[in-house]
């Protein structure tokens, strides 16, 4: 799993920790961890305290590779904010299409009514063309029966 971290020396001996910072979810998408986790690795002593970088764990929380976070970065700063995407922009999006997600809903239920009174319709009328060969048949009948033409 690929973290954001932070290096970290400690204590006299100069051992170097990994403060993590943020989680990899899919490619585009980190979540910030909410309780401060520091692993050790001896990957880190290659970097100055305070730089960020981006590490691989393994099952066992161990640091597979360490490499400076700065390409990584500057791809991030170029591909969404170079092009003026904000939080507040990704806000008003979500926004957006959270409308516009209801305002198909809307639609949708509408067209599914709109059908069922259709198919209400549909059958009164199928009823009604019933009703009406009955009686013509009924009349047929009684007009058949009331002038005999022997």
């Amino acid at each position: 799993m690929l973290y954001l971290a932070q290096v970290q020396k400690k204590g006299l001996l100069g051992k170097s920790g990994l403060q993590l910072l943020a989680r990899q979810k899919s490619e585009n998408a980190w979540a910030t961890l909410v309780e401060e986790e520091t692993i050790l690795a001896t990957e880190a002593s290659n970097f100055n305290e305070g730089v960020l970088v981006l590490v691989e764990l393994g099952p066992s929380r161990q640091a597979l590779s360490v490499y400076d976070a700065k390409p990584w970065l500057l791809d991030v700063v170029q591909k969404f904010l170079v092009n003026g995407i904000t939080p507040e922009f990704l806000q008003q999006e979500t926004e957006r299409a959270e409308q516009w997600r209801q305002s198909l809903t809307l639609q949708s239920q509408e067209l599914d009514r709109r059908a069922l009174e259709l198919e209400a319709r549909k059958e009164q009328i199928q009823e009604m063309e019933e009703k009406l060969k009955r009686e013509k048949k009924a009349l047929d009948a009684h007009s058949s029966q009331s002038n005999p033409t022997n």
